[in-house]
C-alpha cells in the first residue's frame, strides 16, 4: 500500500459540492482508503487571476494503485463531474492532483512526482499541512533545482 496525497480545487458551479463529490468518488473506489481530508479553504486565483476564488483542500490516502492509475482515476473523476480542459490555470469545476505518491520521485510525458509546483502554492501546502505534515515538510525541503 502507498500513501498519497490528492489536492482539489474548484471555482466555478458549486465548487464546495463539487469537492465533496470528488472525495465520495475517491472514497468510494474499492483500491483507495480514505485516511484524512482537509477543511476546505477559498483562495484567490493563480496563474490566470482574472477568476472566481477557488476552493481548495486535500485528502491523503492509501491505494494499492500504481501512480499511472491513480492518475488515469483521477482524470476520469474529474471527467465524470464535468471538468473540461480549456486554459491553463483557468476556471474549472473540478481539479485533482496528484500531491505526492509516498517519497516517488519520477518524471513522465503524463505524471510528475511531487507535483513540480506544490511547494510554491500556498493553497496546496495549508490543506496538505492539516493532514500531513511531514508530506508538506518534505515538499518543501526538497531540492528542486536539479
Amino acid at each position: 500500500m502507498a500513501r498519497a496525497v490528492l489536492a482539489l480545487g474548484a471555482n466555478i458551479g458549486d465548487p464546495a459540492r463539487q469537492i465533496r463529490d470528488a472525495i465520495a468518488d475517491i472514497a468510494s473506489h474499492p483500491e483507495i482508503t480514505l485516511l484524512e481530508q482537509s477543511t476546505i479553504i477559498i483562495t484567490p486565483p493563480w496563474g490566470v487571476t482574472d477568476q472566481n476564488d477557488f476552493h481548495n483542500g486535500a485528502v491523503l490516502i492509501e491505494t494499492q494503485l500504481a501512480p499511472t492509475d491513480l492518475l488515469d482515476f483521477c482524470l476520469a473523476t474529474e471527467a465524470r463531474l464535468g471538468r473540461v480542459r480549456e486554459v491553463r490555470w483557468g476556471p474549472r469545476i473540478i481539479d485533482i492532483d496528484i500531491v505526492a505518491y509516498d517519497r516517488l520521485e519520477m518524471s513522465s510525458k503524463r505524471l510528475t512526482l511531487p507535483h513540480p509546483y506544490a511547494h510554491e502554492r500556498d493553497f496546496v501546502l495549508t490543506p496538505v499541512r492539516e493532514i500531513a505534515p511531514d508530506v508538506a515538510k518534505w515538499l518543501v525541503g526538497r531540492d528542486v533545482s536539479d
